[in-house]
């Protein structure tokens, strides 16, 4: 079989030049299909200044919350962990209690932090009922009852609080009702 050549006057008339003039066939967005993988821009309308005014209110609010990030990061954790800890999640409420200890992010108050370890404590967290009993123990107001202390200590070493094991020989010597 012998090939057949197709001179180039005759590839243009078999191909229909108002192929490309017709509509367009698909619509994506702002491109417009034209045929054969050829796609082009449409032109789009200018925003309205309602979008233009919300682009540039999100754009600063992203860059102040950059900024409070990177200069006031403790401020920011505790403000953040005292909302989840509003919220009753025992581990947040014991991250706001070392807070207020340190006074790391948060002014220095004792007896806050142990309002905050109690709330925590009461939902079973191990680190915050040690905390409590420590801070019963060093004298820091705590409303708790006699025997409250040990029971803590003993529900901290019960759940993986190394420290509680030497805070209950403590104890055993002098006594953790303050």
């Amino acid at each position: 079989m012998r090939r057949r050549r197709i001179s180039s006057t005759n590839l243009q008339s078999a191909v229909d030049v108002d192929d490309y003039r017709r509509k367009p066939a698909v619509r994506c967005g702002n491109l417009v299909k034209l045929g054969n993988n050829v796609f082009r821009l449409q032109d789009l309308p200018e925003d309205s200044w309602l979008c233009r005014s919300l682009e540039i209110i999100g754009l600063f609010v992203v860059v102040l919350l950059v900024y409070v990030t990177y200069f006031h990061y403790e401020s920011l954790h505790f403000h953040v962990a005292k909302g989840y800890g509003h919220l009753g999640y025992a581990p947040a409420q014991h991250v706001v209690g070392q807070r207020y200890l340190t006074g790391r992010g948060a002014p220095k108050n004792e007896t806050e932090a142990m309002k905050w370890f109690k709330y925590a404590a009461d939902q079973g967290h191990a680190e915050a009922s040690f905390n409590l009993a420590v801070g019963h123990i060093h004298g820091i107001k705590t409303g708790l009852r006699p025997g409250q202390p040990t029971r803590l200590l003993y529900h901290a070493r019960k759940n993986g609080v190394e420290e509680a094991e030497h805070a209950l020989s403590l104890c055993a010597r002098r006594g953790c009702d303050m």
